[in-house]
C-alpha cells in the first residue's frame, strides 16, 4: 500500500511528464477547416440550427445543478466548487450556441473559456473530495486562471499569426488523465461511494469527443444530425454525471 507522499509523487511525475510532452510538441494553430460543419442549414433563420439549439441541455443541466446546491449538506468549500462547474456547464451551453451561430475563431473564445472552467473546477472539486479538501480549495481558483490563460493565450498568438493551441488541449485532455489516477490511488471504502458515476463522466466525454471526430460521417449516415451536435448532447450527459454524483453524495434523501 503506497503511502500518501508516494501517491502524491506519481501525480506529480504524471503531471511533469505530460507538461514536457506539450512544452516539446510546435506551436499548433487553430485549423480553419474546424469551422466548417457536416450541418450547417438554416431553420427558423437560425443558421447551423442543430449545432445552436444542441447545446439546450448543458442550460438545462447547468439550471439542475445549481437548484441542487439549495439541499447540499456539503461545506462551503465544496459547495463553491461545484457552483464554479454548474454556471461553468450553463454558460458552456450559451458559450458553444454562439460559437455555433458565427462560427469563427474569435466567438470561438466564447465556447472554449467555460469548457475550461467546468474542467478545472471539476479536478479541482476531484482533489477535495478524494485527496484533501483543503488542497482542492487552494488549487481552484489558480487552475480557472490557468485554465482561461490558456484559451486567451491560443487567441493572442493566432490574432499574431503563430497560433499556438497547446495549452488549451493540455487543459482539456490532463484532466481526463489524471482524474483516473487519482481515484485508483487514494480509493477508500469511505470516499468509494458513487464513484461509478464519475467514471460515467469520463466515458461520456471520451465518447463525445468520438462523435466529434465523425462529424461528417454520422451526417452523411443519418442525413439529419450530425456528428458534432450529437457530441453536445454526449458531452452534456458527461456534465449530467458530474450534477448526478453531487446529488448522490452531497444531498440526503
Amino acid at each position: 500500500m503506497l503511502k500518501p507522499p508516494a501517491k502524491l509523487l506519481i501525480l506529480a511525475i504524471i503531471t511533469g511528464i505530460a507538461s514536457v510532452i506539450v512544452m516539446m510538441l510546435a506551436p499548433i494553430p487553430q485549423n480553419q477547416v474546424y469551422h466548417h460543419f457536416a450541418d450547417r442549414e438554416t431553420l427558423f433563420g437560425i443558421p447551423n440550427f442543430t449545432n445552436v439549439i444542441s447545446n439546450l441541455p448543458f442550460l438545462l443541466v447547468g439550471i439542475i445543478g445549481l437548484i441542487s446546491l439549495k439541499r447540499s449538506t456539503a461545506s462551503k468549500a465544496i459547495n463553491r466548487m461545484y457552483a464554479i462547474i454548474f454556471i461553468g456547464i450553463f454558460l458552456t451551453g450559451l458559450g458553444s450556441a454562439y460559437y455555433h451561430y458565427i462560427p469563427n475563431n474569435n466567438s470561438l473564445v466564447y465556447d472554449r473559456i467555460p469548457i475550461t472552467i467546468v474542467f478545472m473546477a471539476f479536478l479541482s472539486s476531484v482533489v477535495a473530495e478524494w485527496i484533501n479538501a483543503k488542497a482542492g480549495n487552494w488549487i481552484l481558483f489558480p487552475l480557472l486562471l490557468i485554465g482561461i490563460f490558456s484559451v486567451l493565450w491560443w487567441s493572442y498568438t493566432e490574432q499574431r499569426g503563430a497560433g499556438d493551441l497547446r495549452f488549451y488541449a493540455f487543459i482539456q485532455f490532463y484532466p481526463v488523465l489524471i482524474i483516473p489516477v487519482i481515484f485508483l490511488l487514494f480509493r477508500s471504502p469511505g470516499n468509494n461511494n458513487g464513484l461509478y458515476l464519475l467514471v460515467w463522466v469520463i466515458v461520456w466525454y471520451v465518447m463525445a469527443k468520438l462523435l466529434e471526430t465523425a462529424d461528417t460521417s454520422i451526417y452523411f449516415l443519418t442525413g439529419f444530425i450530425s456528428g458534432h451536435s450529437l457530441k453536445h448532447i454526449a458531452a452534456a450527459a458527461a456534465t449530467w454525471y458530474i450534477v448526478k454524483f453531487f446529488r448522490f453524495k452531497h444531498i440526503k434523501s
